[in-house]
């Protein structure tokens, strides 16, 4: 899986019009799925999410957890994470995991990360989203496993 991990000061999803996500401070964490990914990698990701030191404490370091800092999370699937542009000038995704695979583990991380504590919201699997991130800082972490 891979993921990249916003901290925002709001974020919100919308999709044909209709607002299917939103949220004050916290992540936006954009996930992919690869074809060998499975429970494991969701799991491990959820965790180091809810805990990754991403947030500022008193003194203005970087020291403070999505949980610390109660933040929620907008959990949004993307394919794309896994795009491979080294040949030609059209991305390839067949790394990407077909949707029957991918669906069901995007919300089985947005799961586990409800289940750290996180208030989490999930964009709309597939479809074709508005994705607003007021990124803050700004902080962007890419994380694979």
């Amino acid at each position: 899986m891979r993921i990249v991990v916003q901290r925002v000061a709001r974020g919100k999803v919308t999709v044909e019009g209709r607002r299917v996500a939103e949220s004050g401070a916290g992540l936006v964490v954009l996930v992919g799925v690869g074809h060998t990914d499975g429970e494991e990698q969701a799991r491990f990701l959820a965790e180091k999410v809810a805990n990754l030191r991403i947030f500022e404490d008193e003194q203005g370091k970087m020291n403070r957890s999505v949980l610390e800092v109660g933040g929620e999370a907008i959990v949004v699937s993307q394919f794309t994470l896994y795009a491979d542009a080294r040949k030609g000038r059209r991305p390839s995704f067949t790394d990407a995991a077909l949707p029957e695979q991918a669906r069901p583990l995007v919300e089985r991380f947005a799961a586990l990360l409800a289940g750290q504590g996180v208030p989490v919201q999930q964009g709309e699997f597939g479809a074709h989203m508005l994705v607003e991130i007021a990124n803050d800082g700004p902080v962007t972490i890419e994380i694979t496993v």
